[in-house]
């Protein structure tokens, strides 16, 4: 697969939650500066920042454990998963047998999903390595190679665990729901009408996302 060189970000910085973006706080002065909406919104959460817990296969096997539930249901089924595994590692996930993922509440699809993402980090068929010099498009295809791992889940990879800048996930449900509520006083918003309303945020729609998100729910999701 051919890899494009991105240009290089300030160092994710670490902190006894994880890692946050070097570029956070450029980021925010420049979504306050350029979009009146980021520019009420940002201010309401000082301090708070993006967080990665730098682990691929954690990120992505808590973003297939959230496929179309609630974040509390999803947070309760990993607590219980983390609980059956010890450590969720791809190694644990695929020496644990069908029935005992079933009963932590994975459906039979999920534990497919599991542990096909298992196998392909234990073979040695991602190498999260590589990712930091491929473009968000490159990383993506790859990602969706894999059964189970769809767009949106890649999207979820990006920012959550590579700290991406400029991420924009359109097939977001809060994203939608946010930028309909806060830019178009609740009218449905169309894709078009989402690219249109984020144009401003480039370089940084990852963190005016994020933002959207806490919009919605205060209390930051990580995968």
């Amino acid at each position: 697969m051919a890899c494009s060189v991105i240009a290089p970000l300030p160092a994710a910085v670490p902190t006894a939650d994880g890692l946050v973006p070097g570029f956070w706080a450029e980021a925010c002065d420049h979504l306050v500066g350029r979009d009146r909406v980021m520019a009420r919104l940002i201010p309401q959460f000082p301090g708070a920042c993006l967080r990665s817990r730098g682990d691929a296969f954690t990120t992505l096997a808590r973003s297939v454990v959230g496929q179309q539930i609630s974040v509390k249901a999803a947070q309760a089924v990993w607590d219980r998963l983390q609980a059956r595994l010890g450590v969720c590692t791809p190694q644990t996930v695929l020496a644990c047998s069908e029935n005992d993922l079933r009963a932590v509440g994975l459906s039979a699809r999920k534990v497919a999903y599991l542990g096909e993402l298992a196998r392909h980090f234990a073979d040695g068929r991602l190498n999260p390595a590589a990712w930091h010099g491929m473009d968000d498009e490159a990383i993506i295809r790859e990602l969706v190679a894999i059964r189970g791992i769809g767009r949106w889940t890649a999207e979820m990879f990006l920012i959550f665990c590579l700290l991406r800048p400029n991420v924009l996930p359109l097939d977001d449900v809060g994203l939608i729901r946010g930028i309909s509520q806060l830019y178009f006083s609740g009218e449905p918003v169309s894709r078009s009408d989402a690219r249109e309303v984020a144009a401003a945020w480039a370089p940084y729609r990852s963190v005016a996302t994020w933002y959207i998100w806490r919009s919605l729910d205060p209390i930051p999701v990580a995968y």
